[in-house]
């Protein structure tokens, strides 16, 4: 099956793309913007264990109270606890270094940043696939969202998920311990304008769809023939914007109830993540 854009008869809210594409960035690792130094910290068992377990993952400090250390279970982590590179501190030493509330368990570590990558990178994301879906976060900006979506992304086979510098949080610990591990397995690739990435998602050949509840066709009808499919979603409050919208080749609905009208944008997610990974593994 082609994985071509469809022709023009066959789109919905086509605009001609305009302008230059934006050149490759290189790849580096930076400090997320606006993420402040106890941001840095990851905490809680999901997020820090999958945190050591990724081999690509550069470790600073790793902190364990003593109540933690001997409720470690299992032999890698009881080997983390026993090792030379683990602190042991005080609960409240633990709690001074994280946001305020933050539910640590017992456990943190500082990591460096994890490699940043860019949109010329999805073709390598793909392996041995057919298939591939991404998804773009149109300025959602709740942290708790969007580690949730890279969670439910990690489910269900979702190759990367693009957001854009602004109006998107920093890979912070509210972000990771929302996403359960999944920051360390799911790529998070940054885009300086979503429009222009939209553009070269088209030219790489995926098929734009976009989730708004106007719209006349379902998420399982939108995404039938389609082989690279990048799902768009929109902000928490607002949905797509209009010039988002404009971008798509399609848009979907879920096929809800009138007993509600909308979703959280998380969980509006995990259903079509699962709607395109049950299709590909048809």
């Amino acid at each position: 099956m082609s994985t071509r854009k469809p022709p023009k008869s066959q789109k919905q809210n086509f605009f001609e793309k305009g302008g230059k594409q934006r050149p490759s960035r290189q790849k580096r690792e930076r400090s997320p913007a606006g993420a402040k130094q106890n941001d840095a910290w990851l905490y809680g068992d999901h997020a820090v264990f999958a945190a050591l377990a990724n081999p690509i993952r550069k470790i600073k400090r790793i902190l364990l109270t003593k109540a933690k250390q001997d409720k470690l279970e299992s032999p890698q982590q009881i080997a983390i606890g026993n090792s030379g590179q683990v602190e042991i501190v005080s609960n409240d030493e633990l709690s001074a270094l994280l946001p305020d509330n933050a539910i640590h368990q017992g456990i943190a570590l500082l990591p460096s940043p994890l490699r940043e990558y860019a949109l010329e990178d999805i073709p390598s994301l793909q392996a041995d696939r057919n298939t591939i879906t991404v998804a773009l976060l149109d300025q959602v900006t709740d942290p708790h969202n969007v580690g949730a979506i890279l969670r439910s992304a990690a489910a269900f086979n979702i190759s990367a998920v693009i957001v854009p510098d602004r109006h998107s949080p920093p890979i912070t610990g509210v972000l990771a311990r929302s996403a359960s591990g999944a920051v360390e397995t799911v790529p998070m690739i940054r885009v300086g304008n979503l429009s222009r990435a939209l553009d070269q998602l088209a030219d790489m050949g995926f098929w734009r769809i976009g989730m708004d509840g106007r719209a006349n066709q379902t998420i399982e009808q939108a995404i039938v023939g389609a082989e690279k499919i990048a799902l768009v979603l929109g902000s928490e409050g607002k949905g797509l914007r209009r010039l988002t919208a404009e971008k798509c080749d399609l848009l979907g609905k879920l096929p809800m109830s009138h007993a509600i009208e909308s979703l959280n944008v998380s969980n509006a997610a995990a259903i079509a993540f699962y709607e395109c990974n049950r299709k590909n593994q048809l």
